[in-house]
């Protein structure tokens, strides 16, 4: 709901971690206590940095790929015996982004038991036999037909042309966040989980080239893993590859003492074909993670159930092991452990960001394009390490005088939040007019100030 005269809400401008400013309220106390709503920028919140540098910023500019990269990709694909390449491209695209999860056993055995008993008492006289086959045929109408792509040569090169960029995009903005929320971060070992092309690495060399030593690429595609390598190769099977350090496996490294200190599942999950197989491969990710697992889905509902349900799963391991040293605590997007308020809505959306990136120039490819996405990021450690700022969930509206943001807050609700300059003071509304998708937004709600100090009494 929007800041309107009538709401109790409390904004208090954030100073890092542990300092906080002037406390803001809406219309309905600015009455009571005039000019309370008024910053004259006393509280030193943003130093002498410009509103557009504020804390939370965290816009990544149009990203495009490594020259080397882009090189390889252009080689590769006029090499490619692929026919209608740009056909291809398309149909690949459009199939992964509607891509549904494959329906549970117990789903479809309830659905066909619900069908059989309909179609049963609709015409009694039917044989068994005739009864099972329109069974089958209703539900091969209405059940989604959840098929395993399995990637050989051709394929591959088709999904190279497709997700190459995007993915890189993707990925580059979950790495950009903790760059620049935890800059003394220098990972040193990184995992890539359903890691395909090889966008992951090539992203992650760009983070922190200076300090990763091993990059584990691991897919159970043999074809994908060539391409992978044939990229980092310049495109073709020999010379030195430009990342050094990466190995590639097809199999998950069996021992559970080896850790990285970044895991990474893009656009895999979704690939699984049961809930079963995705609980495992979350559990075992998690224990592969030291220090950050990044999961990154498709900006659809489908996605971000995916990568809720996986959050979930991991925080309720942080339950089991109470004693855990290094527990998990969700780092980005959500500023809370709740119940996702975009998915517990009258009408549930689909939690996700956006970035621009440049696209592989290939002949259908000439203009920058958006690629739109859904993210978690957990880390191991205390969730006292995360900022817990609201998160600006959709595009921020600027109008004449005012900005619209729509926030998901600490206290597990939405906001809409309008902010003005006489409501709530220049800073910020300067730091909203500056802000975009996916920002943090500098404030702290009510739960997280802390308690006014005790009043002393006097008798008499």
């Amino acid at each position: 709901m929007a800041i309107a005269s009538g709401q109790r809400l409390l904004l208090v401008l954030g100073r890092g971690r542990r300092g906080f400013g002037v406390v803001l309220q809406s219309r309905a106390f600015a009455v009571l206590v005039p000019g309370v709503s008024q910053v004259d920028n006393t509280s030193d919140f943003l130093g002498k940095r410009p509103h557009r540098q504020h804390p939370g910023i965290l816009q990544l500019p149009c990203v495009r790929l490594p020259e080397a990269l882009t090189n390889a990709a252009q080689l590769l694909l006029m090499e490619s015996s692929v026919p209608n390449m740009e056909m291809k491209v398309q149909a690949m695209t459009n199939y992964l982004w509607s891509r549904h999860l494959p329906v549970e056993p117990e789903e479809l055995q309830r659905q066909a038991v619900e069908l059989k008993k309909k179609l049963g008492n609709a015409d009694p006289s039917q044989t068994e036999e005739k009864l099972h086959g329109a069974v089958l045929h209703a539900l091969r109408k209405t059940v989604y037909h959840w098929q395993k792509l399995r990637y050989d040569e051709r394929l591959s090169q088709v999904y190279m042309a497709a997700r190459l960029d995007g993915g890189f995009a993707a990925v580059s903005k979950a790495f950009h966040e903790i760059r620049t929320r935890i800059p003394e971060f220098q990972p040193q070992t990184l995992m890539d989980f359903g890691s395909g092309t090889g966008s992951v690495t090539w992203a992650a060399h760009r983070t922190w080239g200076r300090s990763l030593h091993e990059y584990v690429c691991v897919d159970s595609s043999a074809a994908m893993l060539d391409l992978a390598e044939r990229l980092l190769k310049g495109g073709s099977g020999s010379g030195e590859p430009y990342v050094p350090g990466v190995f590639f496996r097809q199999f998950l490294p069996l021992s559970p003492k080896v850790q990285f200190d970044v895991v990474v599942s893009a656009f895999s999950l979704n690939e699984l074909p049961s809930k079963a197989d995705r609980t495992a491969i979350i559990k075992t990710l998690w224990r592969k993670t030291s220090h950050f697992l990044i999961l990154v889905e498709n900006g659809t509902k489908v996605g971000h159930r995916l990568l809720m349900d996986a959050r979930d799963l991991v925080l309720k391991g942080k339950e089991e092991s109470p004693l855990d040293p290094q527990p998990a605590f969700v780092f980005a997007p959500c500023p809370h452990e709740l119940p996702c308020p975009q998915l517990t809505a009258s009408k549930p959306l689909a939690c996700s960001f956006s970035q621009a990136y440049h696209p592989i120039p290939f002949s259908w490819n000439k203009k920058p394009k958006e690629e739109k996405f859904s993210l978690m990021i957990l880390a191991r450690g205390s969730p006292k390490e995360a900022h817990r700022w609201p998160r600006i969930t959709q595009p921020v509206l600027k109008r004449p005088r005012h900005v619209h943001c729509h926030l998901c807050c600490p206290d597990g609700h939405m906001q809409h939040a309008v902010i003005t300059a006489h409501q709530h003071g220049r800073d910020l509304y300067r730091c909203a007019r500056v802000s975009a998708w996916g920002d943090l937004y500098p404030v702290f709600t009510p739960s997280e100030l802390p308690p006014p100090p005790a009043q002393d009494s006097c008798d008499g």
